[in-house]
């Protein structure tokens, strides 16, 4: 409801504006009547006033100087004039105020009226702009505490985090901490409301524990930033506040102390490396940065480039390198110190897997024969030898599948097919265009490709210009948007959606995880 004031030395008339004009139906509610511009004061001085409709000529102070204080007041207030006087001098005193309208005397109830749907269409299109700012501010607070953290924030960046952010108050020495969700990648990629709910209530815990700065990464990723020595308990406080409140778990990383802002990006930055071993050390605890032994930095650094290496060995079909390989994993695997963190190296590199075979439309769950939320085969193993020859064996067999595949009837056609595509992410191609390229009927072509590839020739061709997109994010400085071209893509949003829809995250996310 909006706060409506009225201001009219004659009584009649102010009885018949409170009277005859459907307040309650304009959304607007009448908090006071008044017969003089004092007294209006009083009410503006008490009230939040939405708008004032006033005569112009009333005793001791006119409706026009009534008009200018309550503008003192609230540049924002809505001021409508009622007079029985045409004199245009008043006409256009009320205009430099901004006046909404100038009514006159006898005055028609529907032309106060219209006079009042037009304030009410001016409001909650301010309104609308007041909602839209506030909702920015965590945003934009975001995208600056990132530059911050990933050493990219200028000097102005600085400042604004300084003067609007209330980082000029942040008590050094400070550090950084990198919190992750645990288990999110074997669970759908799709951000559904439970996991959004588990990120919420985990920055609450935050807020609860009375840290200020916090800077969304990822939909499984938070930043926080941790104010004076003596609070570097508080990552393990926030763990064990989710464990007693919440059925999932976190991690955290922790970076080592620092002295000023411009630290704070290194701090960070030994956070998140912390927070990549969680495969050796351990989910559901905090590591920290010192804690973190360099021959381990190594393994991991390189350790996507061995997967890497072993995938494309499985989907060549080289047994010997598939087993030179493996025996190279393996090898980063014998350094580890308990049964535990071998177990979630074990689960790192099947996941890996699953990551790398989506790609060819098979399901590493099923040909592992193992159920994506019952993983407890790879606990049941007492040592190190029996995951490597499990392991192997099951390499070996999802080889001899993908292999076998690409000798299916049709297949070295498609191949050809998707080959083609591949090199025309850009175009809009379409299967009649397919169709005529390769001398087939589009009904033939669109049911051979479904047998072969399992999805329909538009879900395979986005799926390949979204390949194409995430490795230009991964590989290239190009902007999203020059990354949305290349890939077909001539509206930014609608390319934005559905990388969200395949990814579970926007290009900019995908591209800072």
């Amino acid at each position: 409801m909006y706060k409506v004031l009225l201001a009219d030395d004659e009584r009649l008339d102010l009885e018949g504006m409170r009277t005859f004009i459907p307040w309650q139906d304009l959304g607007m509610e009448v908090v006071a009547g008044v017969l003089n511009g004092f007294d209006a004061c009083k009410v503006l001085d008490a009230e939040k006033i939405d708008i004032i409709v006033t005569d112009v000529r009333m005793p001791n102070m006119t409706g026009l100087e009534l008009a200018r204080r309550a503008l003192e007041q609230s540049k924002d207030i809505k001021i409508i004039f009622v007079s029985g006087y045409q004199d245009f001098s008043y006409v256009k005193q009320a205009l430099s105020l901004n006046a909404v309208n100038y009514v006159l005397k006898p005055m028609d109830d529907q032309e106060l009226i219209d006079s009042l749907l037009k304030v009410r269409e001016d409001l909650d299109q301010e309104r609308q702009r007041q909602d839209a700012y506030w909702q920015m501010v965590p945003i934009v607070k975001n995208e600056y505490l990132l530059q911050l953290l990933e050493g990219t924030s200028s000097a102005r960046t600085v400042e604004i985090l300084n003067q609007d952010y209330e980082m000029n108050h942040f008590r050094y020495p400070g550090m950084a901490a990198v919190i992750e969700i645990d288990d999110r990648s074997w669970k759908q990629s799709e951000e559904s409301e439970p996991e959004r709910d588990e990120m919420q209530q985990v920055v609450s815990i935050c807020t609860e524990l009375g840290v200020r700065q916090i800077c969304k990464i990822s939909k499984t990723r938070i930043a926080i930033l941790i104010e004076q020595a003596d609070n570097g308990n508080l990552p393990e406080r926030m763990i064990g506040h989710v464990n007693e409140r919440h059925a999932f778990s976190i991690t955290a990383g922790v970076g080592e102390q620092c002295g000023s802002i411009s630290e704070l990006s290194h701090s960070y930055k030994q956070a998140v490396e912390a927070l990549d071993l969680k495969m050796f050390y351990g989910k559901g605890r905090v590591i920290g940065y010192g804690e973190v032994r360099p021959s381990e930095k190594e393994d991991v650094k390189h350790l996507d480039e061995k997967l890497e290496a072993l995938f494309v060995a499985m989907s060549a079909y080289e047994l010997v390198r598939i087993h030179d390989e493996l025996d190279d994993l393996f090898q980063i695997a014998k350094s580890l110190k308990s049964k535990f963190t071998l177990r979630n190296y074990a689960l790192y590199i099947v996941m890996k897997l699953d990551n790398y075979l989506q790609r060819t439309n098979e399901n590493v769950f099923q040909l592992l024969g193992m159920e994506l939320n019952n993983y407890d085969i790879i606990m049941q193993f007492e040592t190190i030898n029996d995951i490597h020859i499990w392991l192997r064996r099951r390499v070996y067999e999802i080889s001899e599948t993908l292999q076998a595949n690409k000798q299916k009837k049709n297949w070295k056609l498609i191949k050809q097919i998707i080959d083609y595509m591949k090199e025309r992410t850009q175009d809009n191609i379409t299967l009649r265009d397919l169709a005529e390229q390769f001398s087939l009927s589009p009904n033939y072509l669109g049911l051979i490709f479904k047998e072969e590839t399992g999805k329909n020739f538009s879900e395979y061709f986005i799926q390949l210009r979204m390949e194409e997109a995430c490795r230009l994010l991964k590989t290239t400085n190009m902007k999203i948007y020059e990354i949305a071209d290349r890939v077909g893509y001539r509206h930014l949003p609608y390319f934005s959606r559905q990388f969200k829809e395949m990814y579970g995250m926007t290009p900019l996310e995908y591209r800072r995880t």
